[in-house]
């Protein structure tokens, strides 16, 4: 029976329960099996842990992705992301937003973001070619798998569904106070 690269043996994926099982006390987190839909990868993405940590590894001959459940019109989105760890030179890992119908916005989540945070609202993008030197630096395939984790997927936002937008409930109020107009303070926007 042939090897899968994306399927870790049983020692290693005990390790990675154990250590999504340490990490997971800390924090409450959404649930992935309710909030979305691993999309491709054959096997390469996993939701662990009940459904509050998911995985995505990259190996040779494939990569994996997920997708909300659900489509929103606005709001703010959290997700913590562990990224690969060791020599991962020429792996991304991301969260991104997609409009339907057009290409990928994506935004990558690196150590610093290099953008003033109180210019006006807009589409923010980083030139990621540092942990490659520009292509110089090759990936390392034999450090397959490659696996990056993510948490605590949390959606304060308008969701759109069947035509109709959940932004307002019964009593008049919207859903997205809370965060609509929150600022950096000074130490922040520094």
């Amino acid at each position: 029976m042939a090897a899968y690269p994306c399927q870790p043996n049983s020692l290693t994926l005990l390790l990675i329960t154990s250590l999504v099982m340490v990490g997971s006390l800390m924090v409450v987190a959404g649930d992935f099996y309710q909030d979305v839909d691993i999309t491709w990868g054959d096997g390469c993405g996993k939701i662990l842990n009940n459904g509050n940590v998911l995985t995505l590894s990259l190996d040779k001959a494939s990569g994996s992705g997920f997708q909300s459940k659900n489509e929103y019109l606005f709001g703010k989105f959290d997700m913590q992301l562990k990224l690969v760890p060791g020599n991962y030179a020429g792996t991304v890992t991301t969260f991104y937003e997609k409009e339907i119908g057009s290409s990928n916005s994506t935004y990558g989540f690196i150590q610093q973001l290099t953008f003033t945070p109180i210019q006006s609202s807009g589409i923010q993008g980083i030139l990621y070619d540092w942990a490659t030197r520009g292509g110089l630096v090759k990936t390392d395939w034999t450090q397959t798998p490659f696996t990056a984790a993510f948490r605590n997927f949390q959606a304060n936002a308008c969701i759109w569904s069947n035509g109709k937008s959940s932004c307002t409930n019964s009593n008049g109020t919207n859903n997205y106070d809370k965060w609509y107009s929150q600022e950096l303070d000074l130490t922040n926007q520094k």
